[in-house]
């Protein structure tokens, strides 16, 4: 039987090979030394990631009243979580919040809606705001509305939207524990809308929400087969009035195992630091950045608190990391 050393090399190797490693050595060397772990992890963020670290700053282009019943959510209307609620933002403020991204330093921007889908009438008016905001500034735009179709997603492509985000948000065993309002069969269809109409996805989850280190491996693997080129990482930040209130907070431990796993299943990929992130101490935030961390959602997020781009810039630049070049 191999040790665990064994192990974890074994599974180092596979990432340096870019191969996928099983579940069962992934199980297994969750249980390493931290230092062990990160080291590993680090390994391969140095041999097979970007040095370049990347922020994306999101804006909440439109607010409560969801339909949905995901539980860690403060905008569904089936909780009392509180939030604004607000209909799709017109251009101008939408164009104020990007511009401001750009001076802080943001590379991408993310325009980000409640409810299930936007409609059509709203599909096109967003389609309008991105061309809007592609003429008057630097940043490439993403979006995150929803479950929409091919047809809705060519036309916010045509209008110069390079990526969707569509988070799977936890394994699909565990999903259905926090949400029965939509699958992750029905997620998984979006973002094959989206690649189908030549966008690139971003999707990654939440951790924290009462899953197991297994799911969260089991998530992780899913976002490699899906080849995802940006995977963020969000921490539960539980809310009032959410299913998802009294949750025990995640150690900050499993958060840096995590992300280490995270690195060693999807070594080419942007660890993007998501909500929740601000609760970590530096030396924790450090330890993330150095076990595969090299992307980060800036700013604040879309009912929570976020970090400070200034004091961001500073860690990663510690951590030897390139701010990449505003264009």
């Amino acid at each position: 039987m191999d040790t665990l050393p064994t192990l974890l090399n074994k599974v180092k190797q596979c990432a340096l090979a870019e191969d996928i490693p099983v579940l069962s050595d992934l199980l297994a060397i969750g249980e390493a030394p931290l230092s062990d772990l990160v080291q590993a992890a680090h390994e391969v963020t140095a041999a097979k990631a970007s040095s370049v670290f990347n922020f994306c700053t999101v804006v909440n282009a439109k607010s409560g009243r969801c339909t949905e019943n995901c539980h860690w959510c403060a905008q569904s209307l089936h909780f009392e979580g509180r939030c604004g609620v607000y209909p799709l933002l017109d251009s101008d403020k939408i164009l104020q919040a990007a511009l401001a991204a750009q001076k802080n330093g943001a590379t991408r921007f993310s325009l980000v809606t409640s409810g299930r889908k936007l409609s059509r009438r709203e599909v096109r008016e967003a389609a309008e705001i991105v061309k809007k905001l592609k003429s008057e500034t630097t940043l490439e735009i993403c979006i995150s509305a929803g479950l929409l179709t091919k047809e809705e997603f060519d036309l916010l492509a045509q209008a110069g939207v390079c990526r969707c985000h569509c988070n799977l948000e936890a394994s699909e065993n565990f999903f259905p524990k926090v949400c029965t309002s939509h699958t992750t069969a029905d997620k998984l269809k979006t973002i094959h809308a989206a690649r189908m109409a030549g966008l690139e996805v971003c999707s990654g989850g939440i951790i924290g929400m009462g899953e197991s280190r297994q799911d969260r491996i089991e998530l992780a693997l899913m976002l490699r087969k899906l080849e995802t080129p940006s995977i963020p990482i969000n921490i539960l930040e539980p809310i009032k009035g959410t299913p998802l209130e009294h949750m025990e907070p995640i150690s900050e431990e499993e958060i840096i195992r995590t992300v280490a796993l995270f690195r060693l299943i999807n070594p080419k990929a942007y660890l993007r630091f998501a909500g929740g992130r601000r609760r970590l101490s530096e030396a924790s935030t450090q330890m993330a950045l150095k076990a595969g961390i090299n992307s980060a959602i800036a700013g604040d997020m879309l009912t929570t608190k976020g970090s400070a781009i200034e004091k961001d810039k500073f860690l990663v630049q510690k951590c030897g990391y390139l701010l990449e070049p505003l264009t």
